[in-house]
């Protein structure tokens, strides 16, 4: 004989199997995703995640090397250790003819993609962070993604032209109300604006949220991950949420890594052909983070290329994990193919071109 929570079990399940195989989510059902506690339903929603990561991005692995040129940030956000009010910070800016040699190095490791990035540092002009672009495309065969934070529509418009190929513009939160008590200096909407005006003219975009911010609701969440899909994000970052000591959540507990891999996998079933990173803050989380974000619908990893002198000091959370990238990018090569995965050998555009 069934009793009520055996019948409550077996609705919960079928509900479960149901929402797995639509191809459209509301914003309930992916809420019902995020909130899923049994170890065999978060298996499943995992699982469904990888099959569709397959089905729509292949098995590649696309590596990306970033280069954080400057710690400087004129923003104040209340999260972020780079924060204009942190005083304890030993602030650098890298050379144009370092971040160009840096790159360099980027594509000698035979990664296809420079992430350029930086706080919202405007000691770097339009005409210096258009010389890069076009030093690094004349001397490799890359692509490049920006990730600036809010710089003037004319900027954007010249990088484009200079070559740049992607704009990394996280929204971090889709709650007008939570997103002002973050930023002091920034609205929501001007970023959606942003973000669409990225787009408009011929960038691949990329957007994406932080995982337990305090006062961050599962709806919160939800409510990304639907942002991304109406902006029709090319790329699409779901990081967790790891405490600086010099902001005021310094006390804030580090997020929820199950939340975190649950919010990757959700993504991947609404979002189906974008780019999702294993970010290196999964990494700080659990030292198997960057894998298991692999097993739950990621397919891109980004190696820090840094160079070592200034790697320490772009904290924009504490414990942030550094290391020789030649090497990693090896032991990466490794895990990657313990998975029965391959290395992208191109440059990983947007599967929506």
């Amino acid at each position: 004989m069934k009793t009520d929570l055996d019948t409550k079990s077996y609705i919960e399940k079928t509900n479960l199997e149901y929402i797995l195989n639509k191809n459209e989510l509301s914003k309930d059902e992916i809420v019902f995703l995020l909130s899923l506690s049994d170890d065999e339903d978060i298996k499943a929603l995992f699982n469904r995640a990888d099959e569709i990561r397959k089905q729509f991005c292949g098995d590649e692995i696309h590596l990306r090397g970033i280069i954080e040129f400057s710690n400087y940030c004129e923003q104040d956000c209340v999260y972020c250790g780079l924060r204009k009010s942190n005083n304890t910070l030993e602030r650098y800016r890298i050379s144009i003819d370092e971040i160009i040699n840096t790159a360099i190095k980027i594509n000698s490791a035979g990664i296809k993609t420079v992430v350029l990035q930086s706080g919202e540092d405007f000691h770097y002009t339009k005409d210096d962070i258009t010389k890069i672009i076009r030093a690094i495309k004349e001397s490799c065969d890359v692509a490049i993604t920006l990730s600036l934070g809010e710089r003037s529509f004319d900027e954007y418009d010249e990088w484009k032209i200079a070559g740049a190929d992607r704009y990394l513009l996280k929204h971090e939160t889709a709650n007008p109300k939570l997103y002002s008590a973050l930023h002091s200096k920034q609205k929501l909407e001007e970023r959606i604006t942003h973000l669409r005006y990225l787009k408009s003219i011929g960038f691949q975009a990329g957007s994406g949220n932080i995982i337990g911010l305090p006062k961050q609701t599962i709806e919160d969440i939800a409510d990304d991950i639907l942002l991304c899909k109406e902006l029709d994000c090319d790329m699409c970052s779901f990081s967790p949420f790891i405490p600086s000591p010099e902001t005021p959540f310094k006390d804030v507990p580090a997020a929820d890594l199950t939340l975190t891999l649950k919010t990757m996998a959700a993504a991947r079933i609404v979002l189906k052909n974008v780019h999702i990173p294993a970010t290196t803050a999964l990494s700080t989380l659990t030292p198997e983070g960057r894998k298991l974000g692999l097993q739950v619908g990621a397919n891109v990893i980004m190696p820090n290329f840094t160079p070592d002198e200034y790697k320490d000091k772009y904290r924009i959370y504490a414990n942030k994990k550094t290391y020789d990238p030649i090497i990693y990018v090896q032991e990466l090569k490794q895990m990657i193919y313990s998975l029965g995965r391959k290395i992208g050998e191109d440059k990983g555009h947007s599967l929506k071109i």
